[in-house]
């Protein structure tokens, strides 16, 4: 379907007149027919009514409106996310799970633009499950995340794990925690059954997020206790704002690299997973 059909017919839908609409869009009021007709034949049904009285959507004109809406919003969507800017030779869409980007987020890209010098990016931090349906969809090309998703389609590698440690505004040792004045962190399914098994006396805590920069936000500003990235853990607890549970058990979370299987040998999406290992593991080498 073309898309000049579908911005006619909600243009018309709004207008109520061939006339305004021709004049709207830049055509003639016969153009505007045409487009209508060939609509109404690509869909089986008559969208409009026309009379002496003006124009008005039928009852199946106005069940097709909000699809039609959807339709070119999608198209629209399609276009900007496959658009190359400008001086770039190409597009690499990437994800990275929510609760990585704030840490890990700046020296992967650097990395990757020292990699791929004529390449632009386009990054989007998410949640696993929705990482994984973009790949198969082709809305992302490559993603970093803490939940693979089995599929037939989908290749995933291990990048390895990030560490979680316990801080405090409070308390020194596991013994001074308090389930009223903990937070409790789901990264992940994974990560939340983890912090159940060995933690049971906190999973009754009033409050449970799933980022760690949120945990960070409520705790500076109503205290307690709670699971951070160890990067984080280490600004924190040298800014003086927080110590570290010294008795609290490092709860480490598995990273994994995702890609569809069609790039699974692909030398750009190669390039990026060597980026990202070699920054997870604390090196600064970025040589091919």
């Amino acid at each position: 379907m073309q898309i000049d059909l579908l911005d006619t017919f909600l243009d018309l839908a709004e207008t109520r007149s061939f006339h305004r609409t021709s004049e709207r869009l830049g055509i003639t009021q016969s153009t505007v027919s045409a487009r209508l007709a060939a609509l109404e034949s690509a869909v089986g049904s008559r969208l409009f009514d026309r009379s002496r009285a003006g124009t008005d959507l039928t009852q199946e004109g106005k069940r097709f409106e909000p699809h039609a809406r959807a339709l070119r919003h999608e198209w629209n969507e399609a276009r900007r996310r496959i658009q190359v800017p400008q001086a770039a030779a190409h597009l690499v869409r990437l994800g990275i799970q929510n609760d990585l980007a704030a840490v890990y987020l700046g020296e992967w890209v650097a990395g990757f633009r020292r990699a791929l010098p004529d390449t632009a990016f386009y990054i989007e931090p998410d949640y696993s499950n929705q990482m994984c349906a973009d790949l198969l969809t082709g809305v992302l090309d490559f993603a970093v995340m803490f939940s693979p998703k089995p599929h037939p389609d989908l290749h995933f590698e291990s990048l390895g794990d990030v560490a979680y440690h316990m801080v405090s505004t409070e308390a020194g040792t596991m013994a001074e925690v308090t389930p009223a004045r903990f937070i409790f962190a789901h990264f992940s399914p994974a990560f939340e059954e983890m912090h159940r098994q060995l933690t049971p006396d906190l999973a009754a805590a009033p409050v449970s997020v799933g980022q760690s920069g949120s945990v960070v936000s409520l705790l500076m500003a109503m205290g307690g206790s709670g699971y951070v990235l160890e990067r984080t853990a280490d600004e924190l607890v040298k800014s003086g704002r927080v110590t570290r549970v010294a008795d609290a058990p490092v709860m480490r979370q598995p990273v994994y690299a995702a890609l569809h299987i069609r790039h699974r040998i692909a030398p750009v999406h190669r390039r990026l997973l060597r980026v990202v290992l070699r920054k997870l593991g604390g090196r600064s080498d970025d040589s091919e």
